[in-house]
Parts: C-alpha cells; structure tokens; sequence
C-alpha cells in the first residue's frame, strides 16, 4: 500500500501514460496515424495542433515532450476526426495563405491553390499601363487581393455573384486595409462598357461528374466555384463576349482553365474577335492559363 501523500505505481503509470498521450509528439503521432489515408498528413496534424495550441511549427518541434491542457486535446482531437472525414485544412483553421497573403476562408469560398499564383504573376506582367483591372468569380478575394498588394496605384474591382463569398472578401480586404470594389453580380453582367483595361479569372471549370470532384475536400467546398456545366466551359462562354465587351481596345483577358481545356479556350477567343492568344503553363507544365488581347 502506498504512504499517504505519495503516488501508487498505477496511478504513477497511469499518470505517465496520460502525459504521453497529451505531449505534442504523442498528439501528432496519434493523429498522423488517424490521417494516414491523406496525402500529407504529418503536416495536417502539425498544422491543425498549431491552430489549437495558438503556437508555431518551430515552437511544436522544440517542445516535442510538453503536455497540453485538456481543452486543447480535446479541441485537436475534433479537428483531426473533421479533417479526417475529408473537411479541407483551411476550412478548418478558418484561413489559408495566398501570394503574401493570410486571407480568411469558408465553406462559402474555394480554397486557394497554388497554381492560382501563376495567374496573379502574368496579371502583374500585363498590368504596367492599367489603371482598372476586374476580377471575375473573386470567391475570398485572393486574386484581387494580391494584384492589390502589389498594384498601390491602380483601382481594382473583384465581383462575385455569392452574398456570402464577397462577405468573406470584404472582411480579407479590411485586415489586409486594401482598396478593393466589391460588386454582387454575375461576372460582368452591370458593368460599363470599355470600363477596364485587365479582365482576369479563375472560373469554374471541372465538368460535371468529373472524378476531380470527389477528391480531399473538394466535396466541401462551393459548387459553384467548381463545377463548369456538362463540358466545364460554361463560365467561359459568358465571360470571353462580356470581357470584349467590358474591355478597352488593346485590353487583356486571363483565364485560368483545366489542363486539358486551352484548345477549347482558345477556340472560344478566337470566335470571339480577340487575338495575341497565348496559353501559359504552370509550375507543373501543365497548360493553365490563357492570355488574349482585345483588339
């Protein structure tokens, strides 16, 4: 029997035990295993564990053997089961980083990718005699955003035809304390005439049924800024005439697209009256965004 005020071994090994289950290593341990059906899910759990400790990578590395409260473990635990059942990252940490960017992010939004910086670099490359640049489909302003940040002089306007996307656009553009228009419609439906001298989106285009939609997270996120019709190329046969439309002579018009869909896009331009039509690649060299001039 144990003196009074000491520990018994059970409750020391059950202690013990306890302590290992609640350390940073043992939390990440448990929940790379949880999520070993993903992709990269050491780097989830490392990224869902600094969002419930509010603490950094570096800071889970250097204390690998500190416990955390109980009210952490069990607030990581939940995040871990949602990622788990396939909720994206950002959705659950409630932003992701953009260009330079943290921007808020929400089911109401898509989740920015990567290759969408392509589209943001050729922007720049175009935008030197701009002085009015639209972006169309703006979701949580990411494109608009970092155009912004990097455009001080130029007046940017980003439309959306979802309430709910411009709120979270609105709010991204108040912490980033960045002068951007916001405009509730459906691409250019309302605009001016030759009111623009750089169109630039990243519609929706994945086909219905494509098996792309069933992909990590992808389930969760907006339809809307996903799916682009029976063939993916419905966004892009209302946006190419109201761009001509919108756009003053000599205008660009960017369009981000699916890898296999620049033939189409081009097709699309060409019918339309536009030239200098130029498909870039992306960091993967696959085709992913389609340049053309107003003539």
């Amino acid at each position: 029997m144990a003196r009074r005020g000491t520990l018994s071994w059970h409750e020391m090994k059950s202690g013990a035990e306890k302590s290992t289950l609640s350390s940073i290593a043992g939390l990440l341990l448990r929940a790379q295993s949880r999520l070993a059906h993903l992709d990269n899910s050491r780097l989830d759990a490392e990224l869902l564990l600094t969002y419930a400790t509010q603490q950094t990578r570096s800071w889970l590395h250097t204390w690998p053997e500190r416990s955390v409260d109980d009210d952490v473990v069990q607030l990581f635990d939940e995040l871990v089961e949602r990622r788990a059942s396939g909720v994206p990252l950002a959705y659950l940490r409630g932003q992701w980083d953009f260009w330079s960017l943290t921007l808020q992010v929400n089911n109401h939004t898509l989740v920015p990718r990567p290759e969408t910086e392509h589209l943001v670099e050729l922007t720049l490359s175009h935008a030197a005699d701009a002085s009015v640049i639209i972006d169309l489909g703006t979701g949580c302003g990411a494109i608009a955003l970092a155009l912004a940040s990097e455009l001080r002089d130029k007046s940017l306007i980003a439309t959306d035809v979802s309430a709910e996307a411009l709120a979270v656009a609105k709010n991204n553009a108040l912490a980033l304390q960045s002068n951007v228009e916001f405009v509730q419609c459906d691409w250019l439906t309302g605009l001016s005439n030759k009111c623009s001298d750089i169109v630039v989106s990243n519609p929706p285009y994945i086909a219905c049924g494509d098996e792309h939609l069933v992909g990590d997270g992808v389930a969760f996120e907006p339809a809307l800024a996903l799916v682009g019709g029976t063939d993916g190329l419905d966004a892009y046969r209302q946006i190419i005439p109201q761009a001509s439309r919108c756009l003053r002579p000599g205008g660009w018009l960017l369009l981000e697209h699916g890898h296999d869909q620049a033939a189409a896009v081009c097709e699309l331009l060409s019918g339309a009256g536009y030239a200098n039509i130029v498909t870039q690649a992306d960091i993967a060299r696959l085709d992913r965004v389609t340049t053309a001039r107003r003539i």
